[in-house]
């Protein structure tokens, strides 16, 4: 129920009475919602596919998170529709991605136009060809790692490809498609740092971390359970992640936590730099959409998996092979497991 638009149209009823009469009404709508809800489990109806079980679902105990998404439909539902009735130069999808994760999402300026490219970017232009017949269907927006999840809830996008790992927190405001990489949190610091990964060598040093990410969020909780040396520093936070690197480089802080797959791209733009150890965290990244747009993750789940056995190997080629190596085994996700809808 809309209440407020409610309200504002009583005010030429009489007020007391009026609202007594509204609020009999959404008593109504109350309990008639669960009886509502199990006739549209079959993906018709309110919101999009899914939408009563999928949020459900969600909201509930949360131990999968990479497991927590709504099965693969073609199906068209409201968001894809609205989508599709945008027109002229407005008929695209509005993506929230990177510009400055080399390799991921960026801009080379030694490109002509200096175009987005990166392995999200690959992902993004196959969305739009499969929901609106053209790769190149896309406003790209520049989202900063901590305005990601805002974005989405602010509706200044339709969705976020931008190494985003999918996690139970997020999922409280998000909704995410099945995961499309595998990586984990690993640390980044100089060649000649006495550092040797996620260990008390870290004892008395300086980290930086991107703000809302799941690095800070690690780190954090590790110092609170003691099980992260007490002298850490974590203060230094970022809005993006590759500000960092520039921290590093400045001799700001001692070392980076974040993304495996994304410090060894930052290790491949400084030489100086190198990854510290193995991965101590096990993530997946996942497309991020708007908690009532089922029918759209069920879309791109749907996209994902034709994707999966042709396209994401040649992008990985393309732009992964020469920093995580040829073999993209680690980075594959697994199987993609589905919520039970019905």
């Amino acid at each position: 129920m809309h209440v407020r638009r409610v309200r504002a149209g009583l005010k030429g009823w009489g007020g007391v009475g009026a609202m007594a009469v509204v609020c009999a009404l959404a008593l109504t709508f109350v309990l008639l919602l669960p009886l509502v809800r199990q006739h549209h489990d079959d993906g018709v109806g309110l919101g999009g596919p899914g939408l009563a079980t999928g949020d459900q679902m969600r909201a509930g105990n949360c131990t999968d998170p990479e497991k927590q998404t709504l099965p693969p439909s073609g199906a068209d539902g409201a968001t894809i529709e609205a989508v599709k009735k945008r027109t002229g130069e407005k008929r695209k999808l509005i993506v929230g991605v990177d510009q400055n994760s080399y390799r991921w999402g960026y801009r080379d300026p030694n490109n002509q136009g200096s175009a987005l490219e990166g392995f999200d970017i690959d992902l993004v232009h196959r969305i739009a060809q499969d929901i609106l017949g053209d790769p190149d269907a896309v406003q790209f927006k520049a989202i900063p790692t901590n305005e990601r999840i805002p974005a989405i809830k602010d509706g200044r996008v339709d969705m976020i490809v931008r190494t985003m790992t999918i996690n139970c927190d997020r999922l409280k405001d998000v909704a995410f498609s099945a995961p499309y990489f595998k990586t984990g949190q690993q640390v980044l610091a100089p060649k000649s740092s006495t550092i040797t990964g996620y260990n008390s060598t870290l004892a008395g040093k300086k980290i930086c971390t991107a703000a809302s990410s799941t690095a800070y969020t690690k780190l954090d909780e590790d110092k609170k359970a003691g099980r992260l040396a007490s002298s850490v520093d974590i203060s230094t936070t970022v809005p993006n992640q590759l500000d960092c690197l520039v921290r590093l480089q400045l001799g700001e802080v001692d070392a980076v936590v974040t993304d495996g797959a994304l410090a060894a791209s930052q290790a491949a733009q400084d030489p100086t730099v190198e990854l510290k150890g193995a991965p101590f965290t096990t993530e997946y990244y996942g497309v991020a959409m708007r908690q009532d747009a089922d029918d759209l993750v069920r879309r791109v789940n749907q996209i994902l998996v034709g994707y999966s056995g042709n396209g994401w190997q040649a992008s990985y080629d393309t732009w992964l092979s020469a920093t995580l190596g040829k073999d993209a085994t680690a980075s594959r996700p697994p199987a993609p497991q589905y919520l039970r809808t019905s």
